[in-house]
């Protein structure tokens, strides 16, 4: 029997990305995230007081569901959605920050039109309005995040009088994920994505390399939930302490994965329980582009890629 000819690899189409491919990279991104043994994070066989690994794999599904049921949704519904799907399988909040800074990724990465995906990240964030800040806020209230005090400008305790960009800027200087919002998530592909890229590189399997970019991040900058609930010094101390394991290499060398682990430990100990929630929320959002990049890469023929075609 003769076999039809094999299409030439130079005129292979790029993957189309549909709302469930995009709600699948959603669910594996945060499956990824919370799999990895981040110190300090609940992980795979490593739960944390009210935080099960079980919550997660569970609220991966809630939230990739959500999304792939509201492939035009804005980000505010997306995020209500999601925040609301997970809140009828788990009794606690898993993943406020995480579906907060997936929403406009997922709505990026299906807008139409020609663009990077950051680029159309952009458009997205611009394009946000105050219904996306009200129904932002309802998804806060469900959630009931801990640590949130009351703030004198758009608290979420208040319907909100401005856009939701808006009203993450002015959070932008105590919370992580309001930081990405006004920033066009300059610390998701400043400094975590290439820190995933470089560990990846490096050889190191998948969870040491999402282990590594959780160092890099939490090295950048304080943790802003561990600053809420513990005060900013923790915050700054934890940060020095993940200065020192990258110094000593990170996951990629013996005495890092050593500090690795005496950091993971400092941090779950009774005494501490600091869980720098904040920085596995950009976690997940780094390995969310990472993903959605590696599969536009591998999509692409072999000299596209080879003369540098611009990412998704």
């Amino acid at each position: 029997m003769k076999r039809a000819p094999r299409r030439p690899a130079a005129t292979r189409q790029r993957v189309r990305l549909t709302a469930r491919l995009v709600a699948a990279t959603v669910e594996t991104a945060c499956l990824m995230e919370a799999r990895a043994p981040k110190p300090g994070n609940a992980h795979r066989g490593g739960d944390l007081p009210g935080l099960t690994w079980r919550d997660f794999v569970l609220s991966a599904a809630a939230v990739a569901e959500a999304f792939r049921r509201h492939p035009r949704g804005r980000v505010g519904r997306l995020t209500l959605a999601a925040v609301e799907a997970t809140g009828r399988l788990v009794q606690t909040n898993t993943n406020l920050g995480i579906v907060l800074l997936l929403a406009p990724l997922f709505r990026a990465a299906l807008r139409p039109g020609p663009g990077s995906l950051r680029q159309r990240l952009h458009l997205v964030l611009d394009d946000l309005d105050r219904e996306d800040a009200r129904l932002a806020y309802r998804a806060i209230r469900r959630a009931r995040p801990g640590g949130l005090g009351r703030v004198a400008r758009q608290d979420v305790r208040r319907a909100p009088t401005a856009t939701l960009r808006e009203c993450m800027r002015f959070a932008a200087d105590r919370d992580a994920v309001a930081r990405e919002y006004a920033t066009g998530y300059d610390t998701t592909w400043r400094v975590g994505l290439p820190a995933l890229e470089r560990a990846r590189a490096q050889g190191l399997a998948i969870d040491q390399a999402v282990v590594a970019s959780g160092l890099a991040l939490l090295a950048a900058f304080p943790d802003t939930l561990i600053a809420r609930r513990h005060g900013p010094a923790a915050a700054r101390s934890v940060r020095r302490e993940a200065r020192a394991v990258l110094a000593a290499g990170g996951p990629a060398t013996p005495a890092g994965r050593a500090l690795t682990e005496r950091l993971d430990r400092r941090l779950r100990s009774p005494r501490r329980r600091w869980n720098p929630g904040a920085t596995a929320d950009l976690v997940a959002a780094s390995l969310f582009v990472w993903l959605l990049t590696r599969a536009s890469r591998m999509a692409k023929p072999r000299k596209e890629r080879d003369a540098g075609a611009a990412r998704p």
